[in-house]
């Protein structure tokens, strides 16, 4: 009877240790919060609205009738390190225009979280660029040992505009792109119209990036890096200079990388390409290949504009080089939409554009996302050649007035909620009609944006392991889906 009486209590034993293990198992598959969603749509009030709440329960295989999208946060890819735009001498014109209490709205319309979308990234041009009320440099024409070398230009507008928005975001990551050296040291004698870096003035250029880094962090702007050069294959009526893959490669090994590492801002990050998604695998494989010039950059910098003639943009182009050259960062460092036209500030598909843009960009490995301009008056400028552009924001500088385009909302389903240092996730929709991206944030909060392309809204079920929460999008939309695992 005793042994008869031990093994039964070995069987309720076990019988109870296999309840306990099914309770907590059933436990933590219920405690994943409820999702919170907000959504910007067309022909809707709803921009960046907290719209609706989605409570996740036990689901099993989904059907082949049902939209899903599918997130698994143990797949983890890159490092997320910001989202923002550029703040040229252009933004910092207009900006100095507004009144103080519409400066504040517009600092926190893009710096705060609270308030904003939450930029933390942004770009600046190394003396004028094409979105400068005219050309200027640092140093005197002729100068090539920099002794007349002076900020004093950037003091009275973009300094103090960049410094604002430090304060408002709390941390802002800055980064800086030339458009052209001065122009007696390039090839065609000016700083319009492409031309190239005379090779007697490698080390003169490279000594100029120094002194703007070291002139910019005096007045309390700490310069996070530099890209070689702004679109080194474009000729253009504005400010740009020609590098072929082999000239920005010797200039980086040969003049910049060593001479930022002699003179202690070997730290500085540097970007390479700045330019289209079309070449830069060939600029990737040109510097990335060759250790000495490799070992200077921290990663490639792209653009949008590849789509000459109303083709497919390129992203897979993305995906390639970071799948040849994993080590390396990809950065979005420009685009806008142009051809600016004042009736078309709410045009829909320019947000479009972005979101389709950031949603592949990132999945395709990018670490980061910069805007172009971040303000432009109402004639898209100030810009000296006349090409203007739109902006997420505008202000119309006669009547004091913010406009808050499409694009804008579009990004900040992104910057308001992505929190520096996320973990991009697995995120696959079911359906080519939407479009997906996830990351999985510091406090484990996860945020995954979801794009409907279509002009039909779509009911679909949010799957996390075996358990789903049930959306719907309306038509041409873009939502942020926040919630935590357990």
């Amino acid at each position: 009877m005793a042994n008869k009486y031990r093994v039964a209590v070995k069987k309720l034993h076990v019988i109870l240790l296999l309840v306990c293990v099914h309770f907590a198992w059933s436990q933590k598959q219920i405690t994943y919060s409820s999702v919170q969603v907000y959504t910007t749509a067309k022909e809707t009030n709803e921009r960046l609205s907290a719209s609706a709440t989605a409570l996740f329960a036990p689901a099993g295989q989904p059907f082949e009738t049902q939209i899903c999208v599918f997130v698994d946060p143990a797949k983890k890819f890159q490092t997320f390190m910001g989202i923002g735009g550029a703040i040229t001498d252009a933004s910092a014109e207009v900006f100095a225009l507004l009144s103080p209490a519409k400066q504040q709205e517009f600092l926190d319309s893009y710096y705060s979280k609270s308030k904003g979308i939450g930029y933390s990234l942004a770009r600046t041009n190394m003396h004028s660029c094409d979105f400068s009320s005219g050309s200027y440099t640092y140093v005197a024409e002729g100068d090539s040992e920099l002794n007349t070398f002076s900020i004093a230009h950037d003091k009275k507008f973009r300094i103090p505009l960049i410094k604002k928005a430090m304060q408002t975001a709390g941390k802002l990551t800055v980064y800086a792109s030339p458009w052209s050296p001065p122009a007696f040291m390039k090839t065609n004698e000016d700083m319009l119209q492409g031309g190239s870096l005379k090779p007697e003035f490698y080390q003169a250029w490279a000594n100029y990036f120094v002194k703007f880094i070291q002139a910019y962090e005096k007045e309390g702007i700490p310069i996070w890096g530099i890209s070689v050069q702004n679109e080194p294959m474009a000729k253009q009526r504005w400010e740009s200079c020609i590098y072929s893959a082999e000239q920005e490669r010797d200039f980086l090994k040969n003049n910049l990388g060593p001479t930022l590492k002699k003179l202690g801002l070997g730290a500085k990050k540097i970007i390479v390409w700045d330019h289209n998604r079309d070449l830069m695998f060939q600029r990737a494989a040109a510097i990335f290949d060759d250790p000495v010039a490799s070992k200077y950059a921290w990663g490639i910098g792209f653009h949008w504009y590849e789509n000459w003639s109303g083709g497919q943009q390129m992203y897979e182009n993305v995906k390639k080089v970071h799948e040849a050259y994993p080590t390396k960062n990809i950065l979005f460092t420009e685009g806008c939409a142009e051809a600016f036209n004042a009736e078309k500030y709410q045009f829909w598909n320019n947000g479009e554009k972005y979101g389709t843009s950031m949603i592949h960009d990132f999945n395709n490995g990018t670490v980061a996302w910069t805007d172009w301009n971040i303000l432009l008056d109402e004639q898209g400028g100030p810009n000296h050649v006349g090409n203007f552009c739109f902006a997420p924001v505008h202000a119309n500088t006669k009547t004091d007035e913010l406009i808050y385009t499409p694009s804008y909302y579009y990004i900040g389903h992104f910057s308001k909620f992505i929190q520096l240092n996320a973990k991009r996730i697995s995120s696959v929709a079911s359906r080519s009609q939407l479009l997906t991206t996830s990351f999985q944030n510091p406090d484990k909060s996860i945020v995954t944006v979801v794009m409907n392309t279509s002009d039909e809204a779509v009911s679909y079920n949010l799957y996390l392991n075996n358990q789903a929460a049930t959306v719907s999008i309306p038509a041409r939309a873009i939502q942020s889906l926040v919630y935590k695992t357990n």
